[in-house]
């Protein structure tokens, strides 16, 4: 109940502007046990990437525009400094794999890009979902997995920023 609790106020801060970019607030509830395919077309479970260490697992709406693109460069330009610290690295959206596969070799990216075209993942993290037409999108949210709890999440994630808060909450959370 307390998780719900914190769960709908932060989307109702996101919501109605009351919260700011890269802010967003610590938390401590279990982490979603999911899976999804990655760019690669393989199974990536979660649980499994949780127990290697932190976690950052990032949605955003549409590979390769301009927002989503700031925002997996930010983590792909710091990756080297977060995985010092043992973190993984997650991004999310309702892409095809095939979509996410050219989007992570056009920048580089280090990390997987986990295709969610049914919203699963996105539904599992309690990400809002919106809509370009019919086109479903998830909206811009991060979360930081710590032994196998939620420990921040970040329902209006930043772009170019997204690194910054990561390093930020880590610091704050050891």
């Amino acid at each position: 109940m307390k998780t719900r609790l914190l769960m709908l106020t932060a989307l109702f801060n996101a919501l109605f502007g009351l919260a700011h970019a890269g802010e967003g607030e610590k938390v401590s509830y279990d982490a979603p046990a999911v899976s999804g395919i990655n760019q690669d077309g393989e199974t990536v479970n979660f649980a499994d990437v949780y127990k290697k260490g932190p976690t950052v697992v990032f949605f955003y709406p549409k590979a390769d525009t301009p927002g989503c693109t700031k925002q997996a460069c930010s983590l792909r330009d710091a990756f080297a400094d977060l995985s010092k610290h043992g973190v993984q690295v997650l991004g999310v959206s309702f892409d095809k794999p095939e979509a996410q596969k050219a989007f992570k070799g056009k920048f580089t990216l280090p990390y997987d890009l986990i295709a969610d075209p049914e919203g699963k993942i996105v539904e599992a993290f309690k990400v809002e979902k919106m809509l370009k037409g019919i086109i479903p999108l998830a909206k811009r949210s991060c979360f930081l997995i710590k032994d196998g709890k939620v420990v921040w999440q970040d329902y209006a994630a930043s772009t170019d920023k997204q690194a910054e808060d990561i390093k930020r909450v880590l610091a704050e959370t050891k």
